[in-house]
This record gives structure tokens, sequence and C-alpha cells, in this order.
């Protein structure tokens, strides 16, 4: 052979070669989700972060495909077209309208979710915890129950008060229902804020609460208020109004207080259960998880702001304080 001839081949077999073997690796997994908060999100950023500490990194053998929902409404739309790009496993949460939507495009896929604001068992989307059934499992916190909780620590924080304001719109007003007989057995004259439209009008819900300043208000877990959390803290705090709210991101941004699930453990915990169902195990036959431990937050920045006191026991049992 002419060593003209044995360079080009040499050549053509370096070229070649990586993408013979590119096409022989395992397909990556690709896993579809829709939210309401930017790409950068903290509890976006913890998953993938979860899923490369567990073999699968972005732009290598995964791809997290995210597409940005408008609102609640948005959700068919952006389950049609993360389907229609040949993702393998569908990820919803935390709201049944995103369950739904992934439901009625993924066919064969299977869907892992998380249900945040809604009972996954009662409403019959899944036979049971341990058997989920339909081709989809995930994870579940009973926000029902949640929501009483926050109003027994308002009433621990706010000994003197004699309203609470119950923040809801049509993703979480059982939320607030859940609330009220709690709020009236600790001696609360509860007050029903609806929130509506689209952009949400805030302004009138908080209104029905213009003749109680310095009463609190419980603020649920919905992605329309976690989404326009600085807004709504923000107002709270014109309104002169002490708030506890179901994500710490609301607190973060402005809140008073958050009790309840921390988001960027759950989406960890959710990663762990997509690399369950991406090795093999059938997604309806894996058993849901329940979360147990709960983030309570403090964010004295706006306790100064609003001229309060909390209390040192009420701090102590917080698992966060912002200073």
């Amino acid at each position: 052979m002419r060593r003209r001839d044995f360079i080009a081949l040499a050549g053509s077999a370096a070229t070649s070669w990586p993408l013979r073997a590119i096409a022989q690796q395992p397909k990556g997994l690709r896993v579809g989700y829709s939210g309401m908060l930017p790409r950068g999100a903290a509890h976006y950023a913890a998953f993938e972060q979860r899923m490369a500490e567990l073999g699968y990194v972005q732009g290598r053998n995964f791809t997290f495909e995210y597409i940005q929902s408008p609102g609640i409404g948005g959700y068919d739309q952006t389950y049609r077209e993360l389907a229609g790009r040949g993702v393998d496993l569908l990820l919803a949460g935390g709201n049944e309208p995103a369950l739904l939507a992934a439901r009625a495009v993924a066919g064969a896929l299977p869907v892992v979710f998380f249900a945040i604001d809604f009972d996954p068992v009662e409403k019959g989307y899944v036979a049971s915890m341990s058997h989920p059934g339909h081709n989809t499992t995930g994870i579940f916190a009973s926000q029902l129950e949640l929501a009483g909780k926050r109003i027994e620590i308002l009433r621990d924080a706010f000994p003197n008060a004699h309203r609470v304001g119950l923040l809801s719109d049509a993703a979480s007003r059982e939320q607030a229902d859940a609330a009220l007989p709690v709020a009236r057995q600790l001696g609360f004259e509860p007050r029903l804020l609806e929130v509506v439209g689209e952009p949400p009008d805030y302004v009138a819900a908080l209104m029905a609460m213009d003749d109680s300043r310095g009463e609190p208000v419980m603020v649920p877990a919905t992605p329309i208020f976690l989404r326009d959390r600085a807004t709504l803290a923000r107002l709270l705090i014109e309104h002169r109004t002490p708030s506890i709210s179901a994500f710490r991101e609301v607190m973060e941004a402005g809140a008073l207080m958050s009790y309840g699930v921390n988001l960027v453990d759950v989406f960890r915990d959710v990663a762990g259960i997509v690399d369950q169902v991406a090795k093999g195990a059938k997604a309806g036959e894996t058993p849901m998880r329940q979360l147990s431990h709960f983030h309570m937050a403090v964010n004295l920045k706006t306790a100064k702001a609003l001229g309060l006191e909390i209390s040192p026991m009420l701090l102590a049992r917080a698992d966060e304080v912002i200073e």
C-alpha cells in the first residue's frame, strides 16, 4: 500500500470511528417536564444534580427536556410538545392539571409525578400507595393536613390575633377549606381570600383583610403563588400582613414564615424514582413515597419590616432562620 493511500485510509477511520461508536452507544435517557418557573430554578437544578450523582449526565447520556408553561391552562400544550420530542419518561407535578396533561399524552410512557396540591389516591389517579398502577408512580405530601398545621403555627406566633386570611386559587381551594375548621377551633375568625384572573388579582383578594391589618394570612401550595412569590410577598408587606406559606421560596421572597415540603429535597427524591424506572422498574408497580419531614423557616428581615418580635420558642422549632 502506498503511503498516501495509507494516510487517507487512516484519516477516514479516524473520522468515521467516533460516529460508529456514538451510534453503538445506548440511547441516553430523555425526561420531559413542564413547570411554571424559569429553567434555572433551584429545584430543577437539584433534580439534574441528583441525576448526575446517579450517573445521568446532561448532554452525555441524559437530557432534561424542559418547557416552561405560562400557567395551569398551558400544560396540555406543553406536554403534547414534550411527548412529540420522543422522551422516554414524563415528569409531572405537583398539581392535578399537570398530571392530567402528562397522562393524556403518555401512551405507553411511564409517568413519575409528585402530588403536592392533591391526594392521588382519593382522586383515583393511583390505585394505592403501594401499588399505584396506571404506569404511574411518584411522591405524595398531604397538603390538607399541612394546611391545618400552618394555622396551628400562626396561632402559636400570634396568640392575640382574631382573624386569619386563607388565600387560595382554583388549584388550592381544598387547602383553604381544610384550614377552615382548624382556624375556628383555634379561635380565629377565618376569611376566604380567593385569587382570580390571569394575571391573578392579588390586590383584590387581600382587600378582604383591609380592616384587619396585622392579622395573619395563610398562603397555600399552588404553582401560581410560587411563580408570583415576589409580587405576593411585596403586597403582603405593603399591607402589613404577616403570613405563613407552603413553600420556602415564598418565605425567602418576603413572607414571614413557611412550613411544608422542601422542593429541592422533593426533586432530589423524584430523581431516585426516575432512576428506578429507567433501570427497568415498572412505574405502576413501584410503590409511591409519602413525605414525612417538613421544613419550617422564618424570615427575620420580614419580621423587622413588619415590626414583629418572633418568640424564641418558635425560632427554636424552625429548621431555617433568615436574618
